[in-house]
């Protein structure tokens, strides 16, 4: 009898792992989880993972070599980096002053042609292309409601959705940013294939521009406003108002979703270490190339500014408990991340896996980091990884060799 039993319960455990099997199994193939098989595919996402996606070329139109120093071929990392250098996987490091290129460095078969993703670093350059639209005349302000191009976007407990709202992380939508988790907003809308239909599920929660809130989604939101507004797609716009404009050396390729054709906004524009650096140049040059005013310097002068009437919530440190008081946000502008670092103010790009473009004013410098890793212990006050703080020293390090 006992065999017998056995018998039975193991033919039942066999059923049972086969209805599991088979229930995962349908649910991976619905339609609306493409995403999850994807995501459980290729895991994490990757700097180089832009061949797994369509993607819309951003056409240099008129490209034009970098200046570079006389000791650049030459010129490396004092070896006290390289540790650091080695434990966060960097693969592109390069140091501008005075536009020139001072300091250009390449690891793990990477290359001055190798593209990279910049995963949120393209929510910097979204800022520019709306300061590039209200210069054309296609958006009136950053005060604009957002319901005047998307009109599903109206207003919270009265008070109105604006455009400003978007750029400061501050639009009170209802958006899952976690990296890690297989379900969030932020997975879906990297390895899903319709960005719109995921944008309008998108829910006003609170009221806008009163709390920084950190989310992708509303970075996509003015992705879709940047191409209602001009009639452009959105790598084509860039092409026109940006990357043509600062003599870009290489065609860059924008990730897209593959049911609307729309760039993934939020992050996945891709490209080399040397034209990133021209993104922070042109800050520096506060919006002009070439005696040509490619975005207006008001504009840029604004967008690098704390949203201070913001409040933010800033992580714990070691020892403390769940309560914190809100803190003004004092490190984010239109898009750009934003710190002070011995007493330097220092304008950044950021992307997730330690992409930055590093611009600072009071040296006349740009330093752009590119690599597979980022810091996990964050300064807590000004919201920045502190890897950050590696790339600023070895950078101010190899400017202060040049003199």
């Amino acid at each position: 009898m006992k065999s017998k039993s056995k018998g039975v319960f193991k033919k039942i455990y066999l059923y049972l792992l086969l209805a599991v099997l088979g229930g995962v199994v349908i649910f991976l193939f619905l339609p609306g989880n493409y995403y999850v098989r994807e995501a459980l595919m290729h895991l994490m996402p990757k700097i180089d993972q832009y061949t797994i996606f369509e993607n819309r070329v951003v056409k240099a139109e008129d490209p034009q070599p970098w200046e570079l120093a006389p000791n650049v071929e030459t010129n490396q990392i004092s070896p006290e980096f390289t540790p650091d250098f080695k434990k966060y996987g960097t693969v592109g490091f390069v140091v501008v002053q005075h536009n020139k290129i001072i300091l250009e460095q390449y690891w793990h078969n990477y290359s001055p042609l190798s593209l990279s993703n910049s995963f949120s670093m393209a929510k910097s350059i979204i800022s520019l292309l709306v300061g590039c639209a209200i210069s054309d005349g296609k958006i009136k302000s950053v005060v604009e409601p957002v319901h005047d191009f998307l009109p599903e976007w109206t207003s919270f407990d009265g008070k109105t959705l604006t455009i400003k709202d978007l750029l400061t992380m501050s639009a009170g939508v209802e958006w899952d940013e976690s990296y890690n988790s297989l379900f969030s907003k932020t997975t879906e809308a990297y390895y899903g294939n319709d960005l719109w239909k995921l944008v309008l599920t998108e829910k006003l929660i609170e009221k806008p521009g009163v709390r920084f809130n950190y989310q992708s989604g509303v970075s996509q939101m003015l992705a879709f406003i940047v191409q209602k507004a001009t009639g452009k797609k959105i790598a084509d716009y860039a092409s026109e108002k940006l990357w043509t404009p600062i003599h870009a050396e290489q065609d860059a390729m924008w990730s897209l979703d593959r049911k609307s054709g729309m760039e993934k906004a939020y992050c996945c524009f891709n490209t080399n270490a040397r034209d990133f650096a021209r993104l922070g140049q042109l800050i520096l040059n506060k919006g002009s190339w070439d005696s040509t005013q490619v975005v207006d310097s008001n504009y840029i002068r604004e967008a690098t500014k704390p949203a201070t009437w913001l409040k933010f919530t800033r992580r714990l440190r070691p020892g403390e408990t769940t309560y914190r008081e809100p803190i003004p946000c004092n490190f984010y502008g239109y898009q750009f991340w934003l710190l002070n670092y011995q007493g330097l103010k220092v304008i950044n790009f950021r992307g997730m896996l330690g992409q930055y473009i590093l611009v600072i004013p009071q040296l006349d410098a740009v330093i752009v980091r590119l690599g597979t890793k980022s810091a996990e212990e964050f300064n807590v006050d000004q919201e920045y990884p502190k890897d950050i703080e590696v790339w600023l020293n070895a950078g101010i390090d190899a400017i202060n060799r040049q003199k």
